[in-house]
């Protein structure tokens, strides 16, 4: 009986699996990153602040968007106080202590900021932080356009 002796290839390194998840993570990031951008393009001029810091931006934050007329919107969807109140019970619900960052736009009446604040109160949310733009160096009070400036938040509701 003749047996014949299998050459063994030596153990190799295999590119395709790697490459695969390469091109996944890839993808993933570029998308989460596009997604992150559309809540800053918002049309809205961010009053300044002096005493605000650039935030660590943490994964997954609401952005809550009020415009001049006191249009409540988020991720570019407009909503009513009662859909509002619907998203952040079920925010509450499934994330508590999930962060809120509230970017109004600095001609917007206070009564539209306070609304929403109410909203979240009702809500249970405590994790609220307000987007604000840095100040200018040269120490004028005229806001140059959002572009220009770096979005700092200031203050965090406890």
């Amino acid at each position: 009986m003749k047996f014949t002796k299998q050459v063994l290839e030596p153990p190799g390194f295999q590119m395709t699996s790697i490459m695969d998840v390469v091109f996944l993570m890839l993808t993933f990031f570029v998308t989460i990153s596009i997604f992150s951008q559309w809540e800053t393009e918002i049309d809205i001029q961010l009053p300044t602040a002096e005493t605000g810091a650039i935030p660590d931006r943490l994964p997954g934050e609401v952005i809550v968007n009020i415009d001049k007329k006191g249009d409540i919107s988020i991720n570019q969807v407009v909503l009513t106080h009662e859909e509002l109140l619907e998203k952040f019970a079920r925010l509450v619900e499934l994330f508590p202590g999930h962060p809120i960052v509230i970017r109004s736009d600095q001609g917007t009446e206070y009564k539209h900021v306070v609304a929403v604040l109410d909203t979240c109160g009702k809500a249970g949310i405590g994790n609220i932080s307000f987007a604000t733009a840095m100040a200018d160096e040269a120490g004028g009070d005229a806001a140059p356009d959002e572009d220009e400036l770096p979005a700092a938040v200031i203050g965090t509701v406890p």
